[in-house]
């Protein structure tokens, strides 16, 4: 139940990035036809693309978090045992908890000081930018304790022990491999 929701509000972020992109896209190009051909701009389409881009990073980030699909490497982790892939989880775990603690620290002190700051052009508050990190942090975080509980408390079998995304070579390479039956993928 809990999954389903979470994957739910994962498509929704989604659909807002999806969104975000195309405004940001609509601002950008508007902007260059009117310089170039009407010697005029929107004044407000850098501003606006420049936190519809930092918005759309942050929550991105949260969907890949969800779906483990940050990169990283396992050369280490495949030769573990599993109990060793275990302790190498829950610690990556820790380390990545303590990193989001820190943006979550940071992006509130900003967010904090730039409250009464506002922006050059829209006069929009200062702390809109930067609340894409508390907004990234509050979430990741709960979805890595989520992840972290399911960890401990034995809900991640053995072959879900290394949680790497490789970069698209790597995968498009083993897409070339032949799989255990001789046969090649298809």
């Amino acid at each position: 139940m809990l999954t389903s929701f979470i994957d739910r509000c994962c498509r929704c972020i989604n659909l807002l990035i999806a969104l975000a992109l195309a405004v940001m896209v609509l601002l950008v190009f508007g902007n260059v036809v009117l310089r170039y051909a009407f010697n005029s701009g929107i004044s407000v389409s850098e501003e606006l693309s420049r936190w519809l881009f930092v918005w759309i990073t942050f929550l991105g980030a949260i969907v890949a978090v969800r779906e483990h699909g940050h990169l990283g490497t396992d050369m280490l982790l495949t030769k573990l045992p599993p109990v060793g892939q275990r302790i190498c989880l829950v610690a990556s775990y820790g380390l990545m908890l303590f990193c989001t603690w820190l943006l979550f620290s940071g992006a509130l002190a900003q967010a904090r000081i730039n409250l009464d700051v506002e922006a050059p052009v829209t006069g929009a508050s200062m702390a809109i930018f930067y609340a894409s990190g508390v907004v990234f942090a509050v979430v990741s975080g709960l979805l890595l304790l989520m992840d972290l509980w399911r960890l401990l408390s034995g809900q991640i079998r053995d072959d879900e022990l290394v949680q790497v995304t490789e970069s698209e070579d790597l995968a498009s390479i083993e897409d070339l491999h032949l799989d255990r039956t001789g046969a090649p993928h298809k």
